[in-house]
């Protein structure tokens, strides 16, 4: 079964810096792959992705403090985040589409691999 495993969440000050990972296993050929968090309180909202041609794309929130990268021969996706704000806690998810994309999609439904989360949080 094609899985999704996502590690690297915990606390970090403001402006510090977090690395997430997300390894894929099962036998697994994503178009695109690339991040979701939700708030507390908050719908779950669109971060970071990256397609198989590495065109990627950023939510407004995080441009310039966010950084996608993903390793396909190892079919491990990362996202190193600098500059971290209070804002940006949250649960963070990988996620993977079926099929492939030229812009990889922002919404939720194209979406259909994902691993269960892993917490960030940013104190000021």
């Amino acid at each position: 079964a094609q899985e999704l495993a996502e590690s690297g969440g915990g606390s970090a000050q403001a402006g510090g810096s977090l690395r997430l990972s997300c390894r894929a296993s099962g036998y697994f050929y994503s178009g695109c792959m690339g991040w979701f968090r939700q708030a507390p309180g908050k719908e779950r909202e669109d971060v970071a992705f990256v397609n198989d041609l590495n065109n990627i794309r950023y939510a407004e929130s995080v441009k310039g403090r966010f950084t996608i990268s993903r390793d396909a021969s190892e079919d491990i996706l990362f996202l190193q985040m600098d500059d971290l704000k209070p804002e940006d806690t949250a649960v963070y998810y990988c996620a993977a589409t079926k099929f492939v994309y030229s812009l990889c999609p922002i919404r939720e439904v194209d979406y259909a691999y994902w691993g269960r989360g892993t917490q960030v949080t940013v104190s000021s």
